[in-house]
């Protein structure tokens, strides 16, 4: 029997060495994820459940609120038909999670302040010239404006955050600049608008973060260190599937590869809540210049070992594979690997879910090392000599997947810890 690499697990996962003496006779099993899955699925949909209730009874609380300016007297003496803003304010600006109902709201409000104003100086300028001077005046800083505005929108950087924004903008000043009113009404008229607009987004901000708040910086927090154990199960399931044996392939757990794909496609999810998480405010955990851009860094090396474990799913499908029972020779050092990635993906996710420090150089480094060389020696000829040619290509290939999903843990390691050391994540105990 070939010498092989101790790769230990601490107390908290499974506890698996592969030296011979440890090892002989002895089986080793993944976790199964045919029960815990549904538990959790099951648990996830009730909150998610949960919040698009309360989402849905906090916009009826603010347009009862707002409401009120048509519904009392006084009020609506004060705005008259311009009430109409503030709940058309309500509608347009509340969105689900507190971050997007600031980010809109504050969009608006800067969008409507600046094309309002500009747009009351254009016709103003535009009044003192009457006749044709009226028209040309109006023409002219109409499209200025209004093309100076849309190539802005074009750059990625205020298309990111301020996009709305600037929509809003090009709207006010085009509905002022434009509109028959005298330039001694114009005036009036806009504080009228912004005094009722204000109201809207005051009722909004009161209703979103002050009746039961959901916070997109949670949502990414909470997703984020979610994907670690989605790969972790997929990664094991794959293995499992690899090394069964035909007569109790229906007894194994299997892999549900939508959730791989769930990661593979979260980009545009990831940055959307990001973008959100910049605007809140200081709540919890997380106080203002949070590093939300080091979650994006760590979501993108998180799609980047989806996609190896895609990969993995179809080279182990693949008909070229030798038979089950002469991939037998690889499966116990091949479960140690497993057993030990995995173990490493879930130590990250908690780590930061928790906010606690991965001691990535401590433990995961020295882990991650005698995996490298237990992997390459998996890979030399001696250990995968006597196949044919098809399937010795078909073993190395997997072999070197696995090296790769290991490249990929490092890099996901050394992105933990950088983020642990920005978010000042506290020191974590060591296992007694």
């Amino acid at each position: 029997m070939m010498n092989s690499t101790i790769i230990s697990i601490p107390p908290d996962g499974e506890n698996v060495k592969s030296s011979d003496k440890q090892n002989e006779g002895k089986k080793f099993s993944f976790l199964p994820t045919s029960i815990s899955f549904p538990l959790i699925k099951g648990e996830k949909w009730k909150q998610e459940s949960k919040k698009k209730v309360i989402h849905s009874v906090k916009v009826g609380i603010a347009l009862v609120l707002v409401s009120l300016v048509y519904l009392l007297d006084p009020l609506f003496a004060q705005v008259g038909e311009n009430a109409m803003w503030a709940i058309m304010t309500v509608v347009v600006v509340f969105e689900f999670s507190a971050g997007a109902t600031l980010s809109k709201g504050i969009n608006r409000a800067i969008g409507t302040i600046l094309g309002g104003g500009l747009g009351c100086l254009a016709a103003i300028l535009a009044d003192e010239f009457g006749g044709i001077g009226n028209a040309v005046v109006v023409g002219t800083s109409v499209f200025i404006t209004g093309a100076a505005a849309t190539y802005s929108r074009l750059d990625p950087r205020i298309k990111r955050r301020y996009d709305y924004g600037a929509m809003i903008f090009i709207l006010t000043f085009n509905l002022v600049a434009v509109s028959d009113v005298r330039a001694n009404k114009v005036i009036k008229l806009a504080k009228q608008r912004l005094s009722t607009i204000g109201l809207g987004f005051a009722v909004c901000i009161f209703t979103s973060l002050l009746v039961f708040p959901i916070w997109a910086s949670d949502e990414l927090h909470r997703s984020t260190a979610s994907k670690f154990e989605k790969l972790a199960c997929c990664f094991q399931g794959r293995l499992e599937e690899y090394f069964a044996i035909p007569d109790n392939e229906e007894n194994l757990p299997n892999a549900d590869v939508k959730d791989c794909k769930s990661v593979l496609h979260s980009k545009s999810t990831d940055e959307s809540l990001a973008n959100f998480a910049k605007w809140e405010p200081w709540h919890g955990k997380f106080g203002f210049f949070y590093p939300w851009d080091k979650y994006l860094e760590i979501g993108e090396v998180l799609r980047e070992l989806a996609a190896l474990l895609l990969s993995l799913k179809v080279c182990i499908q693949s008909s070229q594979q030798p038979e089950p029972n002469l991939r037998q020779g690889i499966k116990e050092p091949c479960e140690i690997i497993g057993l030990s990635l995995a173990w490493i993906m879930r130590e990250l996710g908690e780590s930061i879910l928790n906010m606690k420090r991965c001691r990535a150089k401590a433990v995961i480094a020295p882990k991650l090392q005698s995996i490298k060389q237990e992997l390459s020696r998996l890979s030399s000829p001696l250990q995968i000599e006597g196949l044919e040619i098809d399937e010795n290509l078909a073993i190395s290939t997997f072999i070197f997947l696995l090296t790769e999903i290991s490249e990929s843990t490092q890099l996901l390691a050394d992105e933990v810890e950088k983020l642990g050391q920005l978010a000042c994540f506290q020191a974590k105990k060591p296992d007694v």
